[in-house]
């Protein structure tokens, strides 16, 4: 069914058309209508590595040029983070030279979350020498490191990449990280292993100049468990595990999911596709988006408002077409997944006989020492292999029955627990002011803060709940698909002060009925009133629910009292 490998077609230069005002390079439009357009136009941003390696890290931050800085330099993984002591007030009204510190968030790519304990050691070995001992898990099973010096830069990249992983890409116009099931290969119940997939997704599109200007960033999702554990319907492409009637075990495609200030669920094309035909399908999207994808305005420039414009039946057509140069056979949608959480924390057995340990830090907040402990520990109960989540969890894979309770009890020692509480287990929380500079409030403190709140005062509260908590609109953390998402903003207290604050989404859910949650009319929570307010509305929750009712079943039809 796969065909080999052909070279990237270059944009064709055609006649313009109704979309030409977006600035589609297949409708003729070439000229850059935006300072960004113009950016990638002067230079590839993959070209940067050798600027940083012979120039900036030897001369240091001031010699870098800006269009670098805060562009280009994000192809290898480089933000610049918020310079310190600048309140979320002035986010939006301080110049980028203003916000910037001399330091880097640098993102470490984690594609399908898969390291080896090799790997995770390298990982906090450079997060204690390099990054004050930062390294947060993120939503997307990267890891993230601060305090990035620049002339620090060669050397992790020569340490990270001695054992196989990069910084390739893991930001700008490009393909970003491949998520991918943390259980893929292992677990009793998967549909089709998604490995081979991103693997062969990595060697076609990461690093590949044909694909690396993008009109704007492009999310990736495998994924063949059953549990639908790798938020696919929010990716700009996601490829779910499902069996066809005729042909077996393969994936149906979505497109066009995403969220920030416009959030849309994805669409299925209606196509099953053999895993040995995903890359083919892939490449043929990616090339779809660089010569079809907006470039005239930023905002709307993501795959999502293409897909939005053209419906799933013209994507379909066009890829087919186009780029694929074959139909692809129809198949069946995804089953609903009958579990409501999907982190795999907790211990289960693995179709080996072996067993997986899932837990959970605070927030996916961790340090280089914690995750050279975690490697430790993995490698005394028998396993060389952790993985990440999208849910800022971890796993470690491969677990004799026996090792298990000693695994567990020695996790338990370094606060990082295989059976949390529903608020620990469901709380997330981006970056926030602490490092982005986009934050307008802080949100890993916060959110370790509210966990301890709702543990002390609701103890016996065991129903499944998401809690995520984002610094800004941008919605990092997912907040829209979040039984209670919290979007931080400045608000007014009782005495008439400005104070960090959260617009309140509620009801929102990915997997079982996927929707976004509701606003409350007029409802602006201050930090310090936020634990007050979600046991107030989990009590009320309690109180009124029908018997199984979910929390977002209950949201959808509660007045507006029970939400305030």
């Amino acid at each position: 069914m796969s065909e080999p490998a052909r070279k990237p077609a270059a944009p064709t230069r055609r006649k313009a058309g109704r979309h030409r005002g977006e600035g589609q390079w297949a409708a003729g439009h070439f000229t850059p209508l935006n300072p960004n357009e113009q950016v990638k136009k002067d230079d590839d941003g993959l070209n940067v590595r050798t600027r940083i390696e012979t120039i900036y890290s030897k001369r240091g931050f001031d010699s870098i040029d800006g269009q670098d800085l805060r562009g280009r330099m994000r192809w290898w993984g480089l933000y610049t983070q918020r310079k310190p002591g600048i309140d979320g007030g002035k986010t939006a009204i301080l110049e980028p030279e203003e916000l910037d510190d001399e330091y880097f968030m640098l993102r470490v790519r984690i594609d399908g979350g898969r390291l080896t304990t090799q790997q995770l050691r390298v990982i906090g070995e450079i997060s204690q020498e390099f990054a004050r001992g930062t390294a947060d898990v993120t939503d997307r099973q990267n890891v993230q490191y601060h305090w990035i010096r620049i002339e620090d830069v060669p050397e992790i990249w020569r340490r990270l990449e001695g054992v196989g992983l990069s910084t390739t890409e893991a930001c700008g116009d490009t393909p970003r990280v491949i998520v991918g099931s943390p259980v893929a290969g292992i677990a009793e119940d998967e549909i089709i292993d998604g490995t081979p997939a991103i693997e062969a997704i990595h060697r076609r599109v990461i690093g590949n100049k044909a694909y690396s200007n993008l009109p704007r960033k492009f999310k990736t999702a495998v994924s063949g468990s059953p549990l639908l554990d790798v938020a696919h319907e929010i990716n700009d492409v996601a490829f779910v595990g499902v069996r066809h009637p005729e042909y077996g075990p393969g994936f149906d495609v979505w497109v066009g999911g995403g969220l920030s200030t416009n959030p849309k669920i994805g669409v299925r094309l209606g196509a099953w596709v053999p895993i040995e035909d995903v890359a083919d399908v892939h490449e043929g999207i990616v090339g779809l988006f660089r010569d079809h994808g907006y470039r005239r305005l930023r905002n709307r420039a993501r795959i999502k408002y293409l897909v939005a414009d053209w419906g799933p039946e013209k994507f379909r057509r066009v890829l087919e077409d186009e780029y694929l140069l074959r139909r692809m056979a129809d198949g069946p949608a995804p089953a609903a997944p009958v579990h409501h959480w999907r982190d795999h924390v907790g211990v289960h057995r693995q179709r080996d006989g072996r067993y997986y340990v899932g837990f959970a830090p605070r927030v996916g907040r961790v340090d280089g020492a914690t995750l050279a402990k975690i490697a430790d520990l993995a490698e005394a109960h028998g396993s060389r292999r952790v993985h990440t989540t999208v849910q800022q969890k971890l796993l470690i894979l491969d677990v004799a029955e026996e090792q298990v309770a000693p695994l567990t009890e020695g996790l338990a020692a370094l606060d990082l627990t295989a059976s949390p509480s529903a608020f620990r287990r469901g709380t997330m929380a981006c970056t926030g002011i602490e490092f982005c500079k986009l934050a307008i409030v802080e949100t890993k403190g916060r959110g370790a803060w509210l966990i301890d709140e709702l543990e002390r005062r609701l103890p016996g509260f065991d129903e499944p709940l998401t809690i995520n908590i984002n610094g800004c609109p941008n919605s990092c953390a997912r907040i829209q698909t979040a039984d209670i998402g919290l979007k931080g903003q400045l608000v007014t207290d009782a005495d008439g002060n400005q104070v960090e604050g959260y617009q309140v989404h509620l009801g929102g859910a990915l997997g079982l009925e996927p929707g976004f949650g509701r606003k409350v009319r007029g409802l602006k929570v201050t930090a310090a009133g936020l634990a007050d307010y979600v046991e107030r509305v989990l009590r009320a929750f309690q109180e009124q629910r029908e018997p199984g009712e979910r929390f977002a079943q209950w949201a959808a039809r509660a007045d507006e009292e029970s939400l305030s």
